[in-house]
């Protein structure tokens, strides 16, 4: 198959188009390197996808209407994995136009070039933000998710919506992967686990927001790209007992499905950081701060559906995976660590 990954040189569209090279497939990457964070470890990521004879990337921005048409009508992909956004909770805070720009008119963009080219099944991203203000745990497809509490998690219920719209329409079928906070090797900067470890290694002092209170439904990279390649290698189909008087909102008459894609086993905050300290043999010293605008206090994924429909079987316990981020963060900044020592 010849398959689109958006985002390539992204944390999660990296590790998911590697993948997808080793089993053989023919993947072109987009991405548009931008300077959200240190855009030397996009390129790092993109390097080892160039090794690959199969693999091309398009350096091109979601936004660029007339690029993505051409990229589309030339290329002729049998599948895309859209997991290209402009990411993080309270950077939405910040810059609302960007999440605009990239995850709804981008995203628009990708399901135009999908409707016209005929793909036969758009996977794309969207996150554990949506549950917002709901408090039932676990988080389930089934619940409704109507009160997000940041502009990141609105914009990708709106990529449900969309992507529900073209299911519906074109008969397009369509899958959205509720992604529960993702971690380990080539992470990104802005996320906890990197911060911890850089910090803790500094020594300087680590924000712990919700005064540690968090639980976090922590989620290895490896765990979640085998759901999103199983996810893609099973094509979303209509629900032929979706009832339109009391409807599923996982499911639809359309084929069109959602999913929850998480550990499914809740870490509290505080064992997380425990974790960090062993694998790096060094204690942080903590910065106790107060619940941030935007963030829920605790997330938990019920992936059951997922499970019945994929046989999604997630098996990195946190202390596994973050061992392997420590390792790969101590190698890869290996010259950067020598000179502050």
């Amino acid at each position: 198959m010849k398959i689109l990954v958006t985002g390539a040189a992204g944390f999660i569209g990296f590790h998911t188009a590697k993948q997808l090279l080793e089993r053989g497939e023919t993947v072109v990457g987009l991405d548009n390197f931008n300077d959200y964070y240190d855009v030397t470890l996009k390129e790092s990521r993109a390097k080892i996808l160039d090794g690959f004879d199969e693999f091309t990337m398009f350096r091109l921005d979601l936004t660029d209407r007339a690029g993505m048409e051409r990229l589309f009508a030339e290329q002729g992909f049998e599948k895309v994995v859209h997991l290209g956004a402009q990411a993080g909770v309270r950077y939405s805070i910040e810059n609302p136009h960007s999440y605009i720009d990239s995850n709804i008119s981008g995203t628009l963009n990708v399901l135009e070039g999908c409707r016209h080219h005929k793909v036969e099944h758009l996977v794309y991203a969207s996150s554990s933000s949506v549950y917002g203000a709901n408090t039932t745990m676990p988080f389930s497809i089934h619940q409704n998710v109507d009160h997000p509490l940041a502009l990141y998690g609105a914009t990708k219920k709106a990529n449900e919506l969309m992507a529900h719209t073209y299911s519906n329409l074109y008969e397009l079928p369509t899958t959205g992967l509720r992604f529960f906070t993702v971690y380990g090797p080539y992470g990104r900067p802005d996320m906890a686990l990197f911060l911890f470890t850089r910090n803790i290694l500094a020594g300087r002092p680590i924000d712990v927001f919700n005064y540690g209170n968090h639980k976090r439904d922590f989620t290895f990279v490896d765990d979640i790209v085998e759901g999103v390649i199983r996810t893609m290698d099973h094509t979303a189909t209509p629900n032929e007992d979706w009832d339109p008087a009391s409807p599923d909102p996982g499911t639809s008459r359309a084929p069109y499905r959602i999913y929850n894609i998480g550990n499914q086993q809740p870490v509290e905050l505080m064992r997380y950081i425990e974790v960090v300290e062993d694998c790096l043999g060094k204690k942080a010293e903590k910065n106790l701060l107060p619940l941030q605008p935007g963030d829920v206090p605790d997330t938990w994924a019920d992936a059951e559906d997922l499970v019945k429909d994929v046989d999604y079987q997630p098996g990195t316990p946190v202390d596994v995976g973050v061992k392997r981020f420590v390792d790969w963060y101590l190698e890869y900044y290996k010259d950067d660590l020598k000179q502050s020592a």
